[in-house]
């Protein structure tokens, strides 16, 4: 039987107050956030960093949890899969972001009260909304 699959995600920002998002063709091309699984054994926030890293060739520091979200069979996502995602904040080390071409094929920084203008997929909408409601 398959489990849920335990997946890290992040909201990271730059000294500008903008969070960087991306597209990837798992995700029907909407604006996301970088991410993705827990290996066995992994701490999360060692995940974190790595997929980041694999993902978007960035460093980051500053690892705040936001929020848990779950999606069984997401309509947007390519495969049917069962997720928790596991949402944080973070700020990046730089903004010399190299895509791994493989998951990402698209990244913007932008504020995020002006992304949820934007075609956000609607996990990637309320981890924003979460966002911005802890720093006011």
């Amino acid at each position: 039987m398959e489990r849920p699959v335990v997946t890290v995600a992040a909201l990271i920002l730059n000294s500008k107050g903008e969070a960087l998002f991306v597209k990837s063709h798992k995700w029907g091309d909407k604006l996301t956030v970088p991410g993705g699984k827990v290996e066995h054994g992994e701490k999360l926030e060692k995940a974190l960093k790595r997929e980041m890293k694999e993902e978007t060739g960035l460093s980051i520091k500053g690892i705040k949890f936001v929020n848990v979200q779950e999606a069984i069979s997401p309509t947007k996502y390519y495969k049917d899969k069962h997720f928790i995602f596991l949402d944080f904040i973070c700020k990046a080390t730089s903004t010399k972001v190299k895509l791994d071409k493989k998951e990402l094929h698209y990244y913007e920084w932008i504020k995020p009260k002006k992304a949820l203008k934007l075609n956000l997929d609607r996990f990637t909408r309320k981890l924003v909304k979460d966002y911005l409601r802890k720093i006011k």
